[in-house]
């Protein structure tokens, strides 16, 4: 269970990065432009409160990038790559910039990718591929992933005894919360055994519900693809007496796509997300005032919203991650709107789209794909430097890294006092 720890709580211990031991390797990178100076930080806050700069507020992420004394003999490491959990826009292109960092940048031995998430870290040869570059050239043109994935808990002992049976040195885990729980134990058994084993996290979360992560890859792209399924519910609804388009988008516990859509696209009326409050009755009300003022409207739900309206009978079922199962409140939602419509006699056509899975499938835009690309980068950088336990992240427009245990620390989800929450309400009537 994630330990939630508010801001006042956290101390510069709780962001400071576990590292394997010295530096001792001379790097083979060529840079024009530099390294970077080692101890270099990115500050958590950016806003001084009316308090004034106190020193409990100065707290700070370590900044990662290419250093002059690597951990790792270059010529001696197998890197691993691994990707859990749902599809993503951007698996691919985060996959390929491992690969060619690896082989180009720093000529690495080998790079392997473990097929089927964790699972295929138990279920020997026939799971492990060698990653090259003619395997990996054009994959970045395709969604999903390469190397498959699977969801569920696997055995720690079993998954680091084949990391040591494959040399691995470093393994570098992409995928969202759960699977970041699954790569600290997996470093805790590395420590265990005293192995020089660096496990680097490449947070993987559409929802962007990973907190000390204020950017994760796929969720530009799936903001520009829930668009466009806004855009198509808007035109059905407006060609239509009383049309009504409800679009679900994910969002399990976090409607940041919901609201970010909302916001790009501009047609929408009514946006519901798993922070705010669900009324049942509040909402007929404001879809009958909609209809009769002016004849259509548009609904945006987050997945994880009215659970509780679902699941009245207390039960909850449970995926092989432990995430609850959540109930479709997509056609809940057609089927009680049409019926309190009925009962009023007006008539109405409602058109129910439901996008997840082609987004989540879709190849990444050119913003993910960029930013993907630096992800696997700033990742190849930071494990060759001996860094372990961590994710590499996005905070204040810099690169950072963040201990796992901190990420795991509390969900992120949509601030309802926030600015941008305030602008979803000023646009949508």
């Amino acid at each position: 269970m994630a330990i939630m720890h508010r801001d006042d709580e956290l101390t510069q211990d709780h962001f400071n990065t576990m590292s394997l031991g010295e530096n001792r390797y001379p790097t083979p990178l060529k840079l024009s432009a530099g390294f970077f100076r080692m101890g270099e930080r990115v500050l958590y806050n950016n806003v001084i409160g009316p308090e004034g700069l106190v020193d409990s507020h100065v707290r700070s992420f370590e900044r990662p990038g290419p250093a002059k004394l690597l951990h790792f003999d270059p010529s001696e490491v197998v890197i691993g790559i691994v990707t859990c959990g749902g599809l993503c826009p951007g698996l691919n292109d985060v996959i390929r910039s491992i690969t060619y960092s690896g082989l180009d940048a720093y000529k690495v031995k080998k790079v392997y990718g473990f097929r089927n998430g964790f699972a295929g870290l138990t279920s020997g040869e026939d799971d492990v591929v060698e990653l090259d570059h003619a395997m990996v050239h054009n994959i970045h043109e395709q969604g999903g992933t390469i190397l498959g994935s699977s969801r569920g808990a696997q055995s720690v002992p079993k998954m680091v005894d084949c990391l040591q049976e494959w040399r691995v040195s470093i393994l570098f885990v992409i995928g969202g919360d759960g699977t970041q729980r699954g790569s600290t134990k997996i470093a805790e058994e590395v420590a265990r055994r005293s192995a020089d084993i660096a496990v680097i996290g490449i947070p993987k979360t559409i929802d962007n519900d990973i907190s000390f992560i204020q950017r994760s890859f796929g969720f530009d792209t799936a903001v520009e693809e829930a668009r466009r399924a806004i855009n198509a519910a808007h035109v059905e609804a407006t060609c239509l007496k009383n049309g009504i388009g409800l679009v679900k988008l994910m969002g399990r516990d976090a409607g940041f796509i919901a609201a970010h859509a909302t916001l790009a696209s501009g047609n929408v009326n009514i946006c519901l997300i798993p922070e705010e409050p669900f009324n049942l009755d509040r909402l007929f009300q404001r879809v009958e005032h909609r209809l009769r003022d002016k004849g259509h409207l548009v609904i945006v739900v987050a997945e994880g919203v009215g659970q509780e309206l679902l699941n009245s009978d207390g039960y909850l079922s449970f995926d092989e991650s432990g995430n609850p199962r959540l109930k479709d409140i997509g056609p809940f939602l057609k089927a009680n709107i049409a019926s309190y419509l009925d009962e009023r006699k007006m008539p109405h056509a409602i058109k129910y789209i439901d996008p997840s899975y082609l987004i989540r499938s879709t190849p990444a835009n050119g913003i993910d794909s960029s930013f993907c690309l630096q992800l696997g980068n700033y990742a190849v950088h930071t494990g060759m430097a001996g860094r372990t336990n961590c994710l590499v992240g996005y905070w204040n427009q810099h690169f950072c890294l963040v201990p796992i245990s901190l990420a795991l620390s509390r969900k992120q989800t949509v601030d309802v006092n926030s600015s941008m929450w305030r602008s979803v309400l000023e646009v949508t009537d």
